[in-house]
């Protein structure tokens, strides 16, 4: 698709079109929804920040299986699945320091931290049913979540309301796929349980991409007085997923399918079992205490365990992540005549025990060590907002936080080592932002943050096991505007945001000549981007044949360059940045009729993106179609009866998501599944 018409076709679609356009239901929820995004609780349109919220109405509408569809449906996000549960998340181009994993976003579930005291966060250890809804913040969070450039993601597990009752879901599809589902709510008002079990498996689309997933959830609410609640939460996790390894553009081409092969010394990927085993156990407590009307506190504790084992090319890895951590977070509120003031002031610790082996991979077994190694990292940060909502509709906001990082390693195997200890420089990371309010439905904001994000655990010690002592943080200033507004009764809403960010020791991946990751600052980085969405909703009349029906859209525009950046004698100042597609676009058009019959239908496209930094190699843009229709009945006033079949890339795209970057020899491309098909039946009671 030629780039300046899509941009003029999105253009036109969302200024203009959009007269008799709308969606089922997420217009009125996106302009009325709140938001908990910096302690705020206020309603989307209403904050001060570039913020995606995903309603469950939005996550159900795909196959049930991932979120990666959803948070792909929203602007300045993007969700990759190198193969089936190996995830990355690009929030405004992060992925530059995922070659694999989820690095730079800082993720909570449920009010636990759930990226880990290194920096990595086990995304794929949740089910898609351990999700509810998902509030993204786009930009630096640092003000108030501590260090990061890539962004924070808030994970809400449970409904705003609790009902007792419970849901089962069971569907199956294509390549061998088969996901279940049951949950259970039990109790009474002051004494809410939740049990979860889920489990999934597939066979997967490429050969040697077989996965399965149990995941077991417990959440416990006590509601002690008007005062005080206290949440018990508990997860299990098991995945095993294998690893099929990225092809060159020949491999691609002749097969994609087929899993990477021998190669010089590197065996096959099927002969050496190139897989992952992981699981983990996360357990928390979390007490909300309310000393006054205006002051009150919410302070989370918990510990979790990762067993990781990964058998790959280079070597035969087993990881044993212990660790532990508290989030504590005071909230006073006052009245100063016609303002309100708030004041958010707190503080979170990780602590981390880690150790990492590396072992000869005799074919998918343990062989001699090669390294073994003790590592201790320690995250601290303090913080403090103020929010002061004035007369005429004036909204002002001013946070920063301080950060404290250290990484401590021991290398076992070796003797009379000297551990090496990297602490990073104390940064502030403030954020001011400012909003006011035009008319009833028309707001506008405008922010600056700064963002500082220290090299993670596995960039100091990447798959090279060559512990980085020269590695520093990156650091940038972010600029952002925009509006968020609603009209026609709350049937149209769209948001547009606009920003520049100057990033500074910008920390990207690179690979060895075996393809093993290692990490360097690459000077620095300009990105500018705008951001838009738009959804209306036709109608909604219970008395004609299609009772529900609207539109909505999305569109990234991303301009990311290397500002100055020099390795040895080879310039790449101006360059694209590699991961990013300069346009992205999703759409989609949802129906329901009176006979409860729905339909639910996505478009996705996406630019080519540039696969390494001399921008030399390209992944193609591509186009994809989805559909899922269902019948949704009530049974009875507490029962309904959810039976659905639906099918993904329609069009039968070949196409890679998920490119290793940088990568040596051009082995970039690791590909997505073809047309898929998928079918099944959930029942919710209450």
């Amino acid at each position: 698709m030629n780039k300046t018409l899509l941009c003029t076709v999105c253009f036109f679609i969302s200024f203009y079109g959009f007269s008799q356009q709308g969606n089922s239901d997420t217009s009125k929820n996106l302009s009325e929804v709140i938001v908990k995004a910096f302690e705020q609780n206020k309603q989307l349109k209403q904050t001060s920040a570039a913020i995606n919220f995903i309603s469950p109405s939005q996550l159900e509408r795909y196959n049930n299986t991932n979120i990666l569809p959803a948070l792909n449906s929203t602007p300045g996000v993007r969700m990759e699945e190198r193969s089936p549960a190996s995830y990355r998340l690009n929030i405004r181009g992060s992925t530059l320091r995922s070659p694999f994993g989820v690095r730079n976003v800082k993720i909570y579930w449920d009010d636990i931290p759930f990226t880990d005291a290194g920096g990595n966060t086990y995304l794929n250890q949740l089910s898609y049913y351990n999700f509810n809804s998902i509030e993204i913040i786009k930009g630096p969070g640092g003000s108030l979540y501590g260090a990061g450039t890539g962004g924070v993601v808030l994970i809400h597990s449970q409904p705003a309301i609790w009902r007792h009752g419970f849901d089962a879901t069971a569907l199956g599809g294509s390549y061998g796929l088969l996901n279940t589902d049951l949950q259970l709510r039990v109790g009474k008002e002051n004494l809410q349980n939740t049990l979860s079990y889920s489990h999934q498996n597939s066979d997967g689309y490429r050969h040697h991409t077989s996965m399965y997933r149990e995941a077991a959830n417990w959440q416990m609410k006590i509601v002690k007085s008007k005062k005080e609640e206290i949440k018990f939460s508990i997860l299990y996790g098991d995945l095993y997923y294998q690893t099929p390894g990225a092809l060159t553009k020949a491999e691609f081409l002749a097969n994609p399918r087929a899993a990477r092969p021998k190669a010089g010394a590197f065996q096959s990927a099927d002969s050496i079992k190139a897989a992952i085993f992981q699981k983990t156990v996360l357990a928390g407590v979390t007490n909300f205490y309310k000393f006054s009307d205006k002051f009150e506190n919410k302070t989370t504790v918990y510990g979790d365990y990762t067993d990781l084992t990964n058998p790959t090319f280079r070597n035969y890895e087993r990881r044993k992540e212990p660790q532990w951590g508290a989030r504590t977070i005071f909230k006073w509120n006052h009245q100063l005549r016609r303002s309100l003031l708030q004041l958010v002031f707190g503080s979170e610790f990780q602590q981390g025990y880690f150790n990492t082996r590396d072992y000869v991979n005799n074919y998918g077994k343990a062989g001699n060590i090669m390294t073994n190694d003790d590592v201790r990292p320690t995250i601290f940060s303090g913080f403090a907002q103020v929010d002061l909502q004035l007369p005429k509709d004036w909204d002002v906001t001013v946070g920063a936080s301080t950060n404290l990082t250290s990484i401590n390693i021991k290398r076992i195997s070796v003797p009379n080592f000297i551990p090496v200890n990297r602490t990073f420089n104390n940064e502030i990371a403030p954020r001011i932002a400012l909003s006011k309010k035009i008319t009833s439905n028309l707001w506008l904001y405008a922010s600056v943050s700064k963002g500082f994000s220290p090299p993670s655990v596995a960039e100091v010690l990447p798959s090279t096991t060559v512990i980085s002592t020269d590695l520093q943080a990156e650091h940038g200033i972010d600029y952002e505007a925009g509006f968020k507004s609603s009209w026609l009764n709350q049937k149209l809403y769209i948001e547009i945001n606009a920003f520049y960010y100057r990033l500074q020791n910008a920390i990207v991946s690179r690979k060895d000549s075996s393809n093993a990751d290692y990490f360097t600052n690459a000077g620095s980085t300009k990105q500018r981007g705008i951001e838009s969405q738009v959804s209306y909703k036709f109608f909604e009349n219970p008395h004609t044949f299609i009772t529900t029906a609207g539109i909505w859209i999305s569109h990234t525009w991303d301009k990311f360059n290397y500002d100055q950046f020099k390795q040895s004698t080879t310039d790449f100042s101006g360059n694209q940045l590699p991961s990013v597609a300069p346009h992205f676009v999703a759409a989609g058009f949802d129906i329901i009729t009176k006979q409860d019959v729905y339909s639910d239908l996505t478009y996705f496209y996406s630019d080519r993106i540039a696969l390494n930094d001399a921008n030399s190699d390209f992944a193609s843009s591509y186009n994809l179609l989805g559909e899922r229709l269902g019948w949704k009945k009530s049974l009875t006033s507490k029962t309904q009866l959810d039976l659905f079949i639906g099918a993904e890339n329609l069009f039968n795209v070949t196409y890679s998501l998920g490119n290793d970057i940088n990568a040596a020899g051009g082995r970039y491309y690791n590909v997505a599944p073809g047309r898929s098909f998928f079918g099944g039946a959930s029942i919710h009671f209450n």
